[in-house]
């Protein structure tokens, strides 16, 4: 409406306003934050998130991105799908429906209320970003395991909304530098979230004796088995949804093959490379 000509957020808190804008922030076992970054700005997505948000009068822009989120905080261990029924976990976005289909609560409870919520027992556990952030939020002082991968968040872009009135009034100049800024700011942020989330898991494990686990695979195959439904439901009763959702879904067909032998392969090479020098 006006009130404010510029903002800094994540697009999945904004489903109930519209469900489709959450495939701008975090798709679970969707895209990571190199291939987020291909998507939006040369495969298409940038041109779908235009569109979408015309109808709120906002221009959104990518501005960050956390990288792959960590599984969460929780007061249990969890080893089989059946440890989350009656859970209540915070998880906002599309890995909240997620939990939901499999029996647990996902209340979306506001980031400076969490640790309270975990410490007196009114959440089970909690998701918030990965080491750098959690370490800072004390959650280890609330909850002793701590999981991974981060299968609902697996490269979370935040969002620049711009009253788009404003940002059409500005010179083209003045519109370049903020697309710039916006880009720069999503390679800074990824990438000091990389270095700092390498000290801070160090100092979790070591210092705070944080108890590091693994989902189990039959978890993951599970909870991705899921997350297809959710989302193909989302795409089915929401037209536009439905549009970003092929596009999204192209996108990452493509990804996945070249990431495995991209990054996946490279990643595999270190590690036996390390192995074999120790």
């Amino acid at each position: 409406n006006g009130t404010a000509e510029i903002g800094h957020g994540a697009a999945y808190y904004w489903k109930g306003k519209t469900e489709a804008a959450q495939f701008f922030a975090a798709v679970p076992f969707g895209l990571n934050a190199q291939e987020m970054n291909g998507w939006i700005h040369y495969g298409g997505g940038q041109e779908l998130w235009d569109e979408l948000y015309a109808d709120f009068g906002l221009k959104p822009f990518a501005t960050g991105n956390t990288g792959v989120q960590m599984g969460g905080w929780f007061n249990k261990e969890i080893n089989t799908l059946s440890d989350f029924q009656g859970l209540i976990m915070r998880m906002p976005g599309l890995g909240g429906e997620v939990l939901r289909q499999v029996g647990a609560a996902a209340p979306n409870i506001p980031g400076g209320e969490i640790f309270q919520s975990l410490q007196s027992g009114a959440i089970d556990a909690t998701e918030w970003v990965g080491p750098f952030n959690d370490l800072a939020f004390g959650f280890y002082k609330a909850a002793r395991y701590y999981y991974w991968p981060g299968w609902h968040e697996p490269g979370t872009a935040l969002e620049l909304i711009v009253n788009r009135r404003a940002f059409e009034a500005l010179p083209d100049d003045l519109k370049q530098v903020i697309q710039s800024a916006c880009k720069a700011a999503y390679t800074d942020m990824l990438g000091e979230f990389t270095a700092r989330n390498n000290l801070a898991l160090e100092t979790l494990v070591l210092k705070h004796k944080v108890q590091l686990r693994k989902f189990s695979d039959e978890i993951l195959r599970k909870l991705g088995t899921i997350s297809q439904d959710v989302v193909a439901d989302i795409a089915r009763r929401d037209p536009a949804a439905g549009k970003i959702y092929e596009s999204y879904l192209k996108f990452r067909s493509q990804a996945v093959e070249w990431s495995r032998i991209g990054e996946e392969g490279f990643s595999l090479a270190r590690e036996l490379s390390a192995r074999s020098n120790t």
